[in-house]
C-alpha cells in the first residue's frame, strides 16, 4: 500500500500542498481528481520524487521510499514523453531493458502489451505516425512494460475515443487484479466513477474528501428520493418539506428535509394504492466533487 501523511509544498511563500494524506491500496483503483492547479501533478511528481517535499512522508508497506523502490513504479506524465522518430515497439522494448529485461523478455513483454492496448498492427510504425490517441495509448505501455507494483498515471485518458477508453480501463483493471496499487488523476469524473474502488478529491492544495466510492456517496447522500406509483403525484407539490425536481404523472424525483418527511410521504403514497418503487438516490461524483470543493 502507498501511503502519503502531511505532505508540504511550498513555492516562496506559497504553500501549495498543505498536509495532503491519503492511501492507495494495493490491488486497488484510485481516482485522483480536482481542478486545475488543485495540487495533482505536485502531489504525484513528490511521490516520484521529481519534486522534495517541504514535510510529510511517503510510504509504501509503512516504510519510508526509497530511490531503489521508485524504480520499480510506473509513472505516466500527461505531457507525452516518448521519441517520435522510434519505432513503437523498438521504443517500448528499449525501456524495458532500461529496467533490466534482456532483450528477448522485453520484446515479449512489449509486444504482448501494445496488442493488449490495441496497438498490434502499429508495432513497427514511427511514434510520430501514431494518432494522439494511439501515442496516448503507447505512453500507457511505457509505465506498464516492467510490470510496476506502484503505478502512477497522470490524466492516462486524455485524447482518447470512448472505444480506447475501454480498452485501457480494461488494462488498468487487470494491473490492480494482480495487485498492483493504481493511483491516476482524470477530469473525466464519470471514468473515474465508472472504474475506481476508491476516491481522492484535492482542491487548493488540501484533500477535501476521501475514501471508497460507496463510502463517499454514503457520506454526500441527500435526502433524495424517486417515487414511482400507479396514481398521480401532483400531491407532492403540497406537501411540506418536499422539493420536487423531476416530476412525470406517476414518476417524481424530490428532495426532503428529513428521514421523517421521506416516511410520511411514503406513507401517504401507499395509502393511495399503487407505489412501484420508492429509491433513495445515490450522489454522483460529479455532484460530490462540487459539494466538497465549494
Amino acid at each position: 500500500m502507498l501511503e502519503l501523511t502531511g505532505i508540504t509544498k511550498n513555492y516562496g511563500t506559497t504553500r501549495v500542498l498543505d498536509g495532503v494524506g491519503f492511501q492507495v491500496g494495493s490491488g486497488r483503483l484510485t481516482g485522483f481528481v480536482g481542478g486545475n492547479g488543485a495540487g495533482k501533478t505536485t502531489t504525484m511528481r513528490i511521490i516520484l520524487g521529481v519534486l522534495a517535499r517541504d514535510g510529510g512522508e511517503v510510504t509504501v508497506d509503512g516504510t519510508p521510499v526509497t530511490a531503489a523502490d521508485r524504480r520499480l513504479f510506473g509513472y505516466m506524465p500527461e505531457e507525452r514523453g516518448l521519441y517520435p522518430k522510434m519505432r513503437v515497439l523498438e521504443h517500448i522494448v528499449y525501456l524495458a531493458r532500461l529496467h533490466g529485461f534482456d532483450k528477448s523478455d522485453a520484446t515479449t513483454r512489449a509486444e504482448a502489451l501494445l496488442v493488449e492496448l490495441g496497438l498490434g498492427e502499429r508495432l513497427r510504425d514511427n511514434v510520430e505516425t501514431l494518432s494522439l490517441g494511439n501515442q496516448q495509448r503507447a505512453q500507457i505501455a511505457a509505465a506498464l512494460v516492467h510490470d510496476p507494483q506502484v503505478l502512477i498515471l497522470d490524466e492516462p485518458f486524455s485524447g482518447l475515443d470512448p472505444l480506447a477508453v475501454d480498452v485501457v480501463a480494461g488494462v488498468l483493471q487487470t494491473r490492480a487484479a494482480h495487485g498492483a496499487a493504481v493511483l491516476f488523476s482524470s477530469h473525466q469524473l464519470d471514468v473515474v466513477e465508472r472504474l475506481c474502488d476508491d476516491l481522492v478529491i484535492i482542491a487548493g492544495g488540501t484533500i477535501r474528501a476521501a475514501g471508497t466510492r460507496e463510502a463517499l456517496r454514503a457520506e454526500h447522500a441527500q435526502h433524495r428520493y424517486e417515487l414511482v406509483s400507479a396514481g398521480d403525484l401532483g400531491w407532492l407539490r403540497d406537501e411540506p418539506g418536499i422539493e420536487v425536481l423531476s416530476f412525470d404523472g406517476g414518476y417524481a424525483l424530490f428532495d426532503v428535509d428529513s428521514d421523517d418527511t421521506a416516511q410520511r410521504v411514503l406513507q401517504r403514497a401507499v395509502a393511495a394504492g399503487g407505489v412501484a418503487s420508492f429509491t433513495p438516490q445515490q450522489p454522483s461524483l460529479a455532484q460530490i466533487f462540487k459539494e466538497v470543493i465549494q
